[in-house]
Protein backbone atom coordinates (compact mmCIF):
# COMPACT_ATOMS: atom_id res chain seq x y z
CA UNK A 1 0.00 0.00 0.00
CA UNK A 2 2.85 2.17 0.95
CA UNK A 3 4.20 1.85 -2.83
CA UNK A 4 1.14 2.57 -4.08
CA UNK A 5 0.86 5.77 -2.53
CA UNK A 6 3.84 6.52 -3.10
CA UNK A 7 3.91 5.83 -6.86
CA UNK A 8 0.96 7.89 -7.03
CA UNK A 9 2.76 10.96 -5.35
CA UNK A 10 5.41 11.05 -7.60
CA UNK A 11 2.85 10.69 -10.48
CA UNK A 12 1.07 13.70 -9.35
CA UNK A 13 3.80 16.18 -8.41
CA UNK A 14 5.46 14.74 -11.87
CA UNK A 15 2.45 16.63 -14.10
CA UNK A 16 3.17 19.76 -14.21
CA UNK A 17 6.36 19.27 -15.77
CA UNK A 18 5.14 17.47 -18.12
CA UNK A 19 2.35 20.18 -19.49
CA UNK A 20 5.23 22.59 -19.65
CA UNK A 21 7.26 20.69 -21.91
CA UNK A 22 5.94 20.72 -25.19
CA UNK A 23 6.11 22.61 -28.21
CA UNK A 24 4.58 25.58 -29.01
CA UNK A 25 3.62 26.65 -32.49
CA UNK A 26 4.94 29.74 -33.29
CA UNK A 27 2.10 30.66 -35.93
CA UNK A 28 -0.57 30.19 -33.99
CA UNK A 29 0.10 30.69 -30.30
CA UNK A 30 -1.44 33.50 -28.61
CA UNK A 31 1.11 35.68 -26.62
CA UNK A 32 0.23 33.85 -23.08
CA UNK A 33 0.93 30.14 -24.49
CA UNK A 34 4.56 31.82 -26.07
CA UNK A 35 5.39 33.05 -22.94
CA UNK A 36 4.94 30.01 -20.83
CA UNK A 37 6.17 28.08 -23.00
CA UNK A 38 9.94 29.55 -24.77
CA UNK A 39 12.52 30.32 -21.85
CA UNK A 40 13.21 33.85 -21.73
CA UNK A 41 10.20 35.16 -23.82
CA UNK A 42 8.27 37.30 -20.85
CA UNK A 43 4.30 37.90 -21.98
CA UNK A 44 5.69 41.39 -23.50
CA UNK A 45 8.29 39.35 -26.22
CA UNK A 46 5.36 37.28 -26.50
CA UNK A 47 2.61 40.13 -27.20
CA UNK A 48 5.82 41.27 -29.96
CA UNK A 49 5.76 37.60 -31.86
CA UNK A 50 2.00 37.92 -32.27
CA UNK A 51 2.34 41.90 -33.34
CA UNK A 52 5.09 41.19 -35.94
CA UNK A 53 3.20 38.17 -36.82
CA UNK A 54 0.30 39.90 -37.83
CA UNK A 55 1.68 42.77 -39.28
CA UNK A 56 4.76 40.38 -41.28
CA UNK A 57 2.86 36.97 -41.97
CA UNK A 58 3.92 33.49 -40.46
CA UNK A 59 7.14 32.63 -39.66
CA UNK A 60 8.92 30.22 -42.14
CA UNK A 61 11.44 28.63 -39.66
CA UNK A 62 12.31 29.32 -35.94
CA UNK A 63 15.26 31.19 -36.10
CA UNK A 64 12.85 33.93 -37.64
CA UNK A 65 11.63 34.85 -34.41
CA UNK A 66 15.50 36.56 -33.93
CA UNK A 67 13.78 39.47 -36.64
CA UNK A 68 11.45 40.49 -33.93
CA UNK A 69 12.76 43.35 -31.60
CA UNK A 70 14.53 42.61 -28.30
CA UNK A 71 14.56 38.30 -29.25
CA UNK A 72 18.41 37.90 -30.20
CA UNK A 73 19.67 34.70 -31.64
CA UNK A 74 20.98 33.22 -28.95
CA UNK A 75 17.28 33.20 -26.96
CA UNK A 76 16.24 31.36 -30.36
CA UNK A 77 18.96 28.98 -29.79
CA UNK A 78 17.68 28.15 -26.31
CA UNK A 79 14.45 27.28 -27.62
CA UNK A 80 14.80 25.53 -31.01
CA UNK A 81 13.57 22.35 -29.55
CA UNK A 82 10.20 23.90 -27.96
CA UNK A 83 9.44 25.93 -31.47
CA UNK A 84 7.39 24.39 -33.88
CA UNK A 85 6.45 26.17 -37.09
CA UNK A 86 2.96 25.27 -38.91
CA UNK A 87 2.90 25.59 -42.33
CA UNK A 88 0.30 28.27 -43.24
CA UNK A 89 -3.24 27.11 -44.87
CA UNK A 90 -3.92 29.41 -48.25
Amino acid sequence: MKILVTTAAILLLSLPMLALGGQVDINTADAETISAELNGIGLSKAKAIVEYRKKHGPFRSPEDLSLVKGIGERTVEKNLADIKVSTPKK
